[in-house]
């Protein structure tokens, strides 16, 4: 796989995850205060370099074979869940993902929350908000750095890609000192989903010791041919949607 695809899936990926982790950041530091905010921030990072240490070298010492059989079915299960729910987005059977209704949310959380200080920190409720929105993003984007480095042999190049994300978003949340609700995160979503599923059946089937035409010449077929297959789904749940408005009867699709 080139370089290129390497560091475009990453860095959107990480892209979008960055997002979501500094509208929880800055709402919890703009409603209970900056310092207790970013000391939870710095806690969860800390906490990330710990699982790359563990988790790192463990995935690199797994034979070849088996490490993209394993990465490729983890990056199936991870992406076509992004892919499923951008599908619902995008048809309207799902509401789209809004940076600002979520930061006025964690706002209205934030200031109803009380202030208890411990172990040091003035601000408990700020710490552990951004704590834990810190670390769970970052333990995505954490995968997302090891599946896809580790399968090419290519973590630095993976880290370099994650770490302009992660700086990207925080310049832009810094420029602006609000949430990136600009940022069109439903279509980098859908876009990321495609991605990931479309790696996760190269290299699954990579694994298995399938022999794909053309190699990494296959990626981009993969891609456009998974993008149309969404698209084309996209498609019929809107059709299936507005012929259910016209006959006033309910569609039968549950969406969690």
């Amino acid at each position: 796989m080139s370089v290129w695809w390497l560091l475009l899936s990453v860095f959107l990926a990480c892209l979008v995850e960055g997002v979501e982790a500094l509208t929880i950041v800055l709402a919890a530091g703009a409603t209970r205060g900056w310092r207790s905010a970013l000391t939870g921030v710095g806690a969860a990072l800390v906490a990330l370099a710990a699982v790359v240490a563990v988790v790192g070298p463990a995935i690199t010492a797994i034979p070849l074979s088996a490490l993209r059989l394993l990465i490729g079915g983890l990056l199936l299960i991870f992406g076509l869940q992004w892919l499923r729910k951008a599908i619902l987005r995008a048809s309207g059977l799902k509401a789209l993902h809004d940076e600002d209704a979520i930061y006025a949310k964690q706002v209205v959380a934030a200031r109803a929350a009380g202030s208890v200080g411990r172990f040091g920190v003035a601000d408990w409720y700020a710490f552990t908000l951004s704590f834990k929105g810190v670390l769970l993003e970052g333990l995505e984007v954490v995968f997302i750095v090891i599946t896809f480095g580790a399968n090419q042999h290519a973590i630095g190049w993976a880290t370099v890609a994650a770490v302009a994300a992660v700086l990207t978003v925080t310049l832009a949340g810094v420029a602006v000192r609000g949430p990136l609700a600009r940022v069109p995160e439903n279509t980098l979503k859908f876009a990321v989903g495609v991605m990931l599923t479309s790696f996760g059946m190269f290299w699954a089937g990579e694994g298995a010791s399938a022999k794909w035409p053309g190699g990494d010449a296959a990626i981009p077929v993969i891609i456009a041919a998974t993008l149309a297959v969404s698209l084309g789904l996209v498609g019929a749940l809107k059709a299936t949607n507005r012929s259910s408005a016209d006959t006033d009867t309910p569609t039968p699709i549950k969406v969690p």
